[in-house]
């Protein structure tokens, strides 16, 4: 069973029934930055869903953050780009090049809910323009619906991810 279809609990001479529930993107691997649905977009779907879909659908972008670009390793060793208001080791670079922007992330697979979000981010937010970056939601959290499935002490640590991208884009 997928992360998108519940047992309906009856039965048919077919099997189980199965209804579907609100369904939330799902990118292959490879290619994963194509039509990667926009903030505007995943919001009333993550609203729609209910509490285990938006935690089963952050584990799966989890598994689909990408690998730090291999410039960006020596960085990290140095401890630069640190997210220090997140308890999670999450090292974050934002670049802003030829008027689009590019994020790039380093967060611990021991680590999904805050791996999920980083790369949801990362995900709809690359190759967009700075104007889209400053006009999500601050309270995007709340607005996923996440706010009240995540603890307080990750909900700030994830509102601090989001702010420092905010931040460096405004700044570019």
């Amino acid at each position: 069973m997928n992360i998108y279809t519940l047992p309906s609990g009856g039965t048919s001479s077919g099997g189980a029934e199965r209804r579907k529930r609100p369904r939330l993107p799902r990118r292959p691997a490879e290619g994963y930055l194509s039509l990667m649905p926009s903030i505007d977009t995943l919001i009333p779907r993550f609203k729609a869903a209910d509490r285990t879909t938006r935690l089963e659908t952050l584990l799966d972008y989890s598994r689909k953050l990408p690998p730090l670009p291999e410039r960006l390793e020596l960085e990290k060793a140095r401890g630069d780009h640190r997210v220090h208001e997140c308890m999670t080791p999450v090292f974050l670079w934002v670049e802003v090049e030829d008027g689009q922007v590019h994020i790039h992330a380093d967060v611990p697979r021991e680590s999904p809910t805050v791996r999920g979000f980083v790369s949801l981010l990362a995900r709809s937010l690359d190759g967009a323009p700075p104007e889209a970056v400053a006009k999500v939601p601050d309270d995007l959290l709340d607005q996923l619906g996440l706010s009240e499935t995540l603890g307080m002490t990750r909900t700030q640590g994830l509102t601090a991810i989001l702010h420092r991208i905010k931040r460096t884009v405004a700044a570019s």
